[in-house]
């Protein structure tokens, strides 16, 4: 088989057709600089450059699409790169009616979001590779502005959190379009509100899911890899299958399914294999490349991208994750400061 281009990978494996090889893609939080769009930019493109991943996920601060309704992102950096909010937005039920429509292109947080990818868009090392930005779900978005409280808010007050939620999906909406309008490929879209560990199924149904597909089909038709994350346990997987999206990335090592009974229930590619803390930050080259045959094995190598279940955590060594690089026959290039 002639070598395909990244794209021509990607498509290839969300048709569920032969590809040249197995595409793989990581990524991670650079906490050192993603307060800063050209820092970012420049961290991402290095990590890039040293892995060459499939596709390039644009992975911004934790908190960048709350910050403008009023949440603070603390200092302290968790195990995986991301820093939580220290103070939130909606301390008590009117701070719900607050939560009005951005601009995203003026919005603090979304506007350097826009800006790394304005700064990545015609940096020569990106080649051929589909570049997507981080959007979070607005239920998703809802807690980070919350926190612990939203459980029982949508109990107590679910009319005004409907309404606040109507506002962040417009602003999310907006925010995809500028993004597919600068250039980038597609999204990687992170649910963080289809766990049974957060919300029962009906909440989920009644506030996050109508806005998850409202997100999802505003791109449709003009982005050529939009993936859905997954992120956490207990999954409402079956839920989050029906969305149409092209592939799908949750936690398969440790949050289940397997990628093989996820295949079975997705229309397009999987995205997974890899325990990136078990075995990319604590094991060995040879559990990595264990890892990556396994994944293999479970689908045929068909409809597959080889990858982590999330971010990989700060401090993954360098050697893991080029075993895997060189398990799949993908190109590594020494880069000073590109390791994770």
């Amino acid at each position: 088989m002639k070598q395909m281009s990244r794209r021509e990978r990607l498509q290839a494996a969300v048709a569920r057709r032969p590809v040249d090889r197995v595409p793989y893609a990581v990524w991670r939080h650079f906490p050192r600089v993603d307060r800063n769009p050209a820092g970012l930019a420049q961290a991402t493109l290095r990590f890039h450059e040293r892995y060459g991943s499939d596709f390039i996920k644009i992975t911004p601060t934790g908190g960048y699409a709350v910050e403008a309704w009023g949440c603070v992102e603390g200092d302290v950096e968790r195990p995986d790169g991301h820093r939580p909010c220290a103070r939130c937005a909606v301390r008590q039920p009117d701070d719900w009616k607050t939560i009005r429509p951005l601009d995203p292109t003026t919005a603090p947080g979304w506007a350097q979001h826009l800006e790394v990818i304005v700064r990545m868009g015609f940096d020569r090392r990106i080649g051929d590779a589909p570049v997507l930005p981080t959007l979070f779900s607005p239920l998703s978005l809802a807690r980070k502005l919350s926190g612990d409280r939203l459980a029982a808010d949508l109990r107590e007050h679910p009319s005004t959190v409907k309404d606040a939620l109507e506002a962040i999906a417009e602003t999310v909406i907006r925010f995809a379009d500028l993004a597919l309008t600068e250039g980038v490929s597609g999204i990687f879209y992170s649910i963080q509100a289809a766990s049974r560990s957060l919300f029962t199924e009906a909440q989920y149904a009644e506030f996050g899911e109508a806005h998850d597909r409202r997100v999802l089909e505003s791109v449709r038709s003009r982005s050529i890899l939009t993936i859905v994350h997954g992120h956490g346990d207990r999954l409402m997987f079956d839920r989050l299958a029906r969305l149409p999206g092209d592939a799908w990335n949750w936690d398969d090592r440790a949050a289940g399914p397997s990628l093989a009974d996820g295949q079975a229930l997705v229309p397009g590619a999987v995205i997974g294999g890899l325990d990136q803390w078990r075995t990319l930050r604590d094991g060995t080259p040879e559990q990595a490349e264990a890892e990556v045959r396994d994944a293999v094995a479970q689908t045929s190598g068909l409809g597959l991208v080889v990858g982590p279940g999330c971010v990989l955590p700060s401090g993954t060594p360098d050697p893991n994750v080029a075993a895997v690089v060189k398990a799949l026959g993908g190109p590594l290039t020494r880069v000073p400061g590109a390791s994770v």
